[in-house]
């Protein structure tokens, strides 16, 4: 609530800004937006740079985690062309989930969903102490917490979000390999720490 939600619609417009000054992202890049509170909803359907609209971000209800991840392994499925013998299909995606509370839901099932899911690199980001890190590191290696949830370290998030999808983009315009770790994305900002 308040600030914190402020600061994640602000994000979300920095990395607008961002991605959409990068000619290799604009080529590239497609965002989609699922929420999770008592529910999990795709609020924004895999959709290009240009035409892509914030929603309108709110935050109450509790944390439907587990449902959103295997909404996630739903939608990547759906969205996310394979290659086929005729076709090249989309890269793997990157998946950055932001969560700021423990799980309210049976999270294992989605977990177990979402590990189904032809996914690049995941990143999660437990904002704030009350983010339950043991969770995220099931469903992901690469786990990143924010010490506090004010929106000096969620802008510094996603602008690393920002550069993150950059470098992945330029990969994808020169022909290198797909993005599959941390170490191919650019260092996280000091106000984030990758949990161990």
């Amino acid at each position: 609530m308040g600030e914190p939600i402020e600061a994640v619609k602000n994000g979300v417009q920095t990395l607008l800004t961002t991605l959409r000054q990068d000619p290799y992202a604009l080529e590239t890049a497609f965002i989609s937006v699922i929420t999770f509170d008592s529910t999990a909803r795709q609020v924004t359907p895999l959709t290009d740079l240009l035409n892509f609209k914030a929603p309108n971000l709110v935050a109450n209800g509790t944390t439907a985690l587990g449902e959103a991840l295997s909404l996630a392994a739903t939608c990547i499925a759906n969205e996310v062309q394979k290659t086929t013998a005729e076709t090249k299909g989309d890269w793997r995606p990157l998946v950055f989930i932001m969560t700021d509370g423990s799980p309210t839901d049976d999270w294992r099932k989605g977990v177990s969903d979402f590990k189904t899911a032809r996914t690049g690199v995941v990143v999660a980001c437990a904002a704030g102490h009350g983010a339950e890190t043991k969770v995220l590191q099931e469903v992901t290696e690469i786990v990143l917490q924010l010490d506090t949830a004010d929106s000096t370290s969620i802008k510094a998030f996603f602008k690393w979000v920002s550069a993150s999808i950059s470098v992945g983009s330029q990969k994808v315009e020169s022909g290198k390999k797909e993005v599959i770790g941390l170490d191919d994305l650019p260092p996280p900002p000091p106000e984030v720490n990758v949990v161990l």
